[in-house]
Formats: structure tokens, sequence, C-alpha cells
């Protein structure tokens, strides 16, 4: 069904969720996954699932790569502790629903898996969440996951 599958991970809950189901659906069909991460900076405090915790405003731009490297590598980690076994990972930079967009048409995935809600959930109520932009805008299939 599926042979290439963008999975959008920030560290949040929901995003461990959505994980999970594209590592589920990338093992029945062996599908390459493609995680993508792409860092904010959050006004808010916030923990985070694999252990990382929130960037300060502050924070340099090595200090969010480092954390943005740690994202990708623990949600390589758990994708494989799952089963996948075609993984391919990408820091990006950028509005978030315009980067998972771009990177979708890019990589010509059949596929956008995401959560529901990521760790910008406050902003999501005052101008659209990434996920219902993403899921309005793709040229492929999109799955939400609560």
């Amino acid at each position: 069904m599926f042979t290439s599958i963008l999975v959008a991970v920030d560290g949040s809950e929901h995003a461990k969720r959505a994980l999970a189901v594209a590592c589920r659906l990338a093992r029945q069909e062996g599908s390459t996954l493609h995680l993508l991460h792409i860092p904010e900076t959050l006004a808010h405090e916030t923990t985070l699932v694999w252990g990382i915790g929130a960037i300060a405003i502050e924070a340099s731009r090595a200090e969010r790569e480092a954390a943005g490297k740690q994202v990708i590598e623990r949600a390589t980690e758990a994708a494989r502790e799952q089963g996948a076994t075609k993984i391919e990972t990408v820091i990006a930079q950028g509005d978030p629903a315009r980067t998972i967009l771009s990177e979708a048409r890019r990589r010509g995935v059949d596929a956008i898996v995401m959560g529901s809600r990521g760790l910008s959930d406050l902003k999501g109520f005052v101008v659209g969440s990434v996920s219902h932009k993403v899921a309005h805008a793709a040229e492929c299939s999109v799955i939400t996951v609560r």
C-alpha cells in the first residue's frame, strides 16, 4: 500500500504514537520510513517522550541542533525496536507544516503520518494546527494519530 512513509517526530507523545503506527505500516509493506524533525523553540516548558528537555528561547543554534539530533536518534532507535528496517532521517528548518509538505513532495512519499498534536499545541488553537494544514494541502495520504 505505502512504499515510502514520512513521519514527523518532535518528541511529543502524539508523535511517538504516530511513529508506532508508521512502523506497523512499514513492517507490513517493507516500506522506507523517512523520519523528519523540525526543531521548534517553545515559549513554554514541556516534557518530551524521549527524555530530551524543551529548548529555551535563548538557546544557541548549536544547542537546538544537538537537541534535534537527539530526537532523531531516539526516534530511529524506537523505529528499529518496532521492526522498521529501512529508515532515513532528516532534520529541517522552517515552518513545520510547509516543511513537512515540502519534504513529502521532495521525497515522493506515499503517506505522511503525524500526531494530531505536537509540542506547540497552544499555538495550534490560534493559527490552526500543523496536522490540519498538512492534511488539507498534502498531495499524498495523511494519517493523523491521536
